[in-house]
């Protein structure tokens, strides 16, 4: 009786279990935050702010996160270790009460171009299970649905080391789906031969103009020494056989100079060597050429399908696994949902045995259309997708989980959203939380920071200015903070009481890409014009792939900044060429030296900076390097100086320095300044001039992209094509983009800009609004005029919401 009351007493305690419920940093050093210590709730929503490379994803994603999957690794065996990514430990003293996490990135999906929205996403692999269960005729197995997988036939004669060694006869068969012309890809290459050689000279004299094949090169020496034809004979005059060896030839061995090699013709040479890579990925030289000598065109054996014959004959209900894929993704669930529907002669399911991989098809499909997505579908390239749709395709596979206690970590989830769409995503981080998750996301848009139970504000500026924690608490508190992002919180941008008239307008006539349904419109030139629209409208297809081919366009999009730690703003704007001639001349020594990945490279490090040691299954370390001490450059090319500086100091001043450094005196350099004046116009005036592009988050490399657009000899084309400039934006840099825009107009350019950003469509002189819906219920213009008359209309889901946002 009287431990009763006892035993009560004790479990009404909090168990010690229970106590574990921070996620605890102290100490964070990581790229540019200083001794960052945060405490952050489990089993919330947590959202992190601050302009543009405060240290937000420096903190969520290089250290909480990184720290995860380090320690979740090195749980594994060191066998399998060694097969894994090797991350470093992240800077920082102190991490606890760390779980699981997953994070979803806006790093866009590889652009191989066999991947496809339904192959990222496992929605294809069960389709292929469905069609070889009820497909007629059945054709085979799964694989015999797969454009990955070639069909293969082998026969002969094994032996099998058991006891007596015997030779047995054996045959091995496996049944694929890929389409044999275009090997799986749905397009076929064509080359220009005039683009590969000068048919009027011989390869001694140079015929081949294909980068790389010079005469002097060492695909050259093999072409003129393989003996298949007269070097020194004009290729017009080669016979049928000669020039079929030139371009065709399979691979044979040959001897060139006592060197045993193997021969191929041009044209499956150039297939291994330039067109296996991914374009974006191709040097700039080699790019051009095959912009210039290769044409891509649907295969006509599988019409674009990918797939063979027999594949796209197997049927269900009349519908090929070809014809499902390319149904719009909403489309396809409702045909999947008919599939487990009543037969109308019988009340039990048409296919019981299937009802497992039914619904978890039909949950994979669902998730789609509740993303957002519905619109796309499942033979989409998913190399083509922005970095919000990439984004949002990886969440669908977390959508339907049963995992709790798990840390999810977004990036901007709200990227390529309409504010209509934004709500929906809202709803769906409010589920993963509500499940019993922690949720973490990095976002600038006020709409989703309103939904946190904790913020966590970074600043109060940027780069070297950034790197602290400027506010921890909740939205309220933010707001009354003082901080820069709870200064604009409530910024609303308001509508223009006067636009810009018109100069002209670019005429757009029965466009069809994608989406759009045989659309007419006059974009008005000289002015501001916004497209915008739900994601998946046709706003892009609109703007880049139905503008006239005639007008005179500089397009800027979404698409990725490829660099390795070598590259820097300073490389990739091309302001070091005039850097490193102005060093040449004022020390009369050759460019060469003045760069770290040439002549004038650290000889210990190769002008990396750093000495890197592989430790196979542990994390490699990278150490700077003792000879330059992480200058990059040989301790003789640091004596020459320009304007007191060496060239390593020069890589080490921020643009907003760096531009008055060449703006007058010694070091005056005009078209250097030029350069670095369109960097400080897109906000980017804090940043190092060698800084590495890897150390760039999305919204630096967004803006870097704009500046180094603007100020190359494209810059002066008449209309400026931005895809959603906002993207990684604070709310106090929108501002300064809008001024930006301002002066393009104003110094009589055109600038149309595909936006979902309320402020961009308020400063606007003409909004083009397409909709109503997304895919096929997309694809029409639904409003064009004023912001105002929008505004005032209120007849679509972007004037709502506009109307919303200025308070009308």
């Amino acid at each position: 009786m009287s431990m009763a009351p006892r035993a009560e007493a004790r479990s009404s305690a909090p168990h010690v279990a229970d106590s574990h419920d921070l996620i605890r940093v102290h100490g964070a050093r990581e790229n540019n935050l200083k001794d960052v210590s945060v405490e952050i709730p489990k089993r919330r929503l947590t959202v992190f702010t601050g302009v543009s490379g405060s240290g937000k994803s420096s903190l969520v994603f290089d250290t909480i996160a990184a720290e995860s999957q380090r320690l979740i690794n090195e749980t594994y065996s060191a066998f399998v270790q060694g097969f894994m990514p090797t991350p470093a430990r992240p800077e920082v003293d102190v991490l606890d009460g760390l779980t699981t996490v997953i994070s979803v990135d806006q790093q866009r999906m590889g652009a191989d171009p066999r991947s496809t929205v339904g192959t990222v996403t496992d929605a294809h692999a069960m389709l292929r299970i469905l069609f070889s269960r009820l497909g007629q005729p059945h054709i085979g197995p799964p694989s015999a649905y797969s454009f990955n997988t070639a069909s293969v036939r082998a026969s002969g004669a094994i032996t099998v080391e058991r006891g007596a060694k015997k030779a047995v006869k054996a045959t091995y068969q496996r049944t694929g789906g890929m389409c044999t012309r275009c090997e799986g890809r749905g397009s076929v290459t064509d080359f220009d031969l005039s683009q590969l050689y000068d048919d009027g000279k011989s390869l001694n004299e140079g015929a081949l103009t294909i980068p790389g094949y010079s005469v002097d090169g060492w695909y050259g020496r093999i072409f003129s020494g393989c003996g298949f034809f007269d070097p020194d004979k004009p290729i017009r005059e080669f016979t049928g056989q000669e020039l079929h060896d030139l371009l065709h030839k399979e691979p044979t061995k040959i001897k060139v100079e006592g060197i045993n090699l193997t021969y191929e013709g041009l044209i499956p040479k150039i297939r291994k060597s330039f067109l296996a890579k991914d374009r974006e990925a191709m040097q700039p030289h080699i790019r051009e050429f095959v912009d210039r000598a290769v044409t891509f065109t649907t295969c006509p054996e599988c019409d674009g399908t990918r797939l063979s014959e027999a594949a796209r004959s197997s049927k269900i209900d009349g519908i090929s696994i070809a014809d499902a894929c390319a149904l719009q993704i909403s489309d396809l669930a409702e045909w999947v949902r008919g599939l487990d529907a009543p037969s109308p002669d019988s009340a039990s399911r048409r296919h019981p045995t299937m009802a497992p991989l039914l619904a978890a098809l039909r949950q994979t499909l669902d998730s789609f259309t509740e993303i957002g997505l519905g619109y796309l579908s499942l033979d989409r390239p998913s190399g083509t997708l922005s970095g919000g749709e990439a984004q949002r395709v990886k969440m669908i596979r977390h959508l339907g989980s049963s995992l709790t206690d798990v840390t999810y970590v977004f990036d901007e989830p709200t990227i390529g959203l309409h504010p209509h769409d934004i709500q929906r995503m809202n709803s769906l981080l409010l589920r993963l939380r509500d499940k019993g998750n922690t949720v973490l996301v990095v976002e600038h848009k006020p709409e989703t920071i309103a939904i946190a139970d904790h913020v966590v504000d970074l600043g109060p500026g940027a780069g070297t200015a950034g790197g602290t924690v400027c506010f921890e608490g909740t939205v309220e508190g933010l707001r009354a903070s003082g901080t820069l992002t709870g200064r604009h919180l409530g910024y609303r941008a308001a509508l223009k009481k006067t636009v810009r008239e018109p100069t002209g307008t670019l005429e757009i006539r029965g466009a069809t890409t994608h989406n759009l349904r045989n659309v007419d419109v006059d974009i008005p030139l000289g002015v501001l014009v916004a497209v915008t629209g739900v994601a998946g409208s046709g706003k892009s297809s609109l703007v880049h792939g139905s503008l006239p081919a005639s007008a005179d366009v500089l397009s800027v999009d979404q698409s990725p900044i490829r660099g390795s730690r070598r590259s820097n703003p300073a490389t990739y704007t091309g302001l070091l060429d005039p850097v490193r001639k102005a060093f040449a001349k004022a020390n009369g020594v050759k460019p060469a030296l003045f760069s770290a990945n040439s002549e004038g490279a650290c000889p210990t490090c190769n002008g990396v900076g750093v000495v890197y040691t592989d430790l196979a299954m542990m994390a490699g370390v990278a150490v700077p390097c003792e000879e330059c001490e992480g200058r990059r450059f040989q301790a003789s090319v640091l004596e020459y100086r320009l304007g007191g500086k060496d060239i390593s100091e020069v890589l080490a001043m921020p643009v907003a320095e760096a531009e008055e450094f060449f703006g007058a005196g010694e070091a005056r350099i005009p078209a250097a300044h030029t350069i670095l004046g369109r960097l400080a116009d897109v906000g980017l005036g804090y940043l190092t001039l060698g800084q590495p592009l890897t150390t760039l988050s999305g919204g630096e490399r967004q803006r870097l992209k704009l500046a180094a657009h603007m100020a190359d000899k494209g810059g002066d084309r008449l209309v400026h094509v931005l895809d959603e400039p906002t993207t990684g934006l604070h709310l106090a840099d929108v501002e300064q983009l809008l001024g930006l825009l301002d002066r393009l107009v104003d110094s009589g350019r055109s600038v149309i800009v595909v936006e979902h950003h309320q402020a961009v469509m308020a400063h606007a002189d003409w909004i083009i609004d397409l909709g109503p819906g997304a895919g096929h219920d997309g694809g029409r213009i639904v409003f064009e005029g004023t912001p105002a008359d929008l505004v005032a209309a209120r007849s679509t889901l972007t004037g709502e919401h506009l109307a919303a946002y200025v308070g009308a």
